[in-house]
């Protein structure tokens, strides 16, 4: 199993009144996981879409296990879960750098869709990167 991992530092936008990251801002994390999981594959999603293969989330959950603040650096864990014939689901881990405390964990559901936005089978070489 291959486990990304990227690094964010909260920045203050990213924190309510109590000076804790807003809750919703997470899924911006996971995307960012998502994201750079594979492009680190050599498939920035740019080029998924020149291809006409699009990749919309269907499903997302975060379970929330300590805060986090301004200025902490967040270290994003994200790895693929689930691979079916037209969906793959991430999951992902928020770590605090240094004390290695969990923050959040969860995941994302995706769909594979063609040119048509119809739900299709994921591509052979992009479904060999993602095993």
């Amino acid at each position: 199993m291959k486990i990304h991992e990227i690094k964010t530092r909260v920045r203050y936008q990213e924190t309510d009144q109590m000076g804790i990251v807003y809750y919703g801002n997470f899924f911006t994390y996971f995307e960012m996981g998502r994201t750079e999981y594979l492009r680190s594959l050599g498939l920035p999603y740019l080029e998924l879409e020149r291809e006409h293969i699009y990749f919309p989330v269907t499903e997302t959950h975060c379970r929330f296990r300590s805060p986090a603040h301004y200025d902490d650096v967040l270290v994003v864990q994200t790895w693929v879960s689930e691979l079916k014939h037209a969906s793959v689901e991430f999951s992902h881990k928020v770590i605090r750098e240094g004390s290695n405390t969990l923050i959040a964990e969860g995941f994302s559901k995706l769909a594979c869709l063609n040119a048509g936005r119809k739900p299709a089978s994921m591509p052979e070489k992009l479904k060999k990167l993602l095993e």
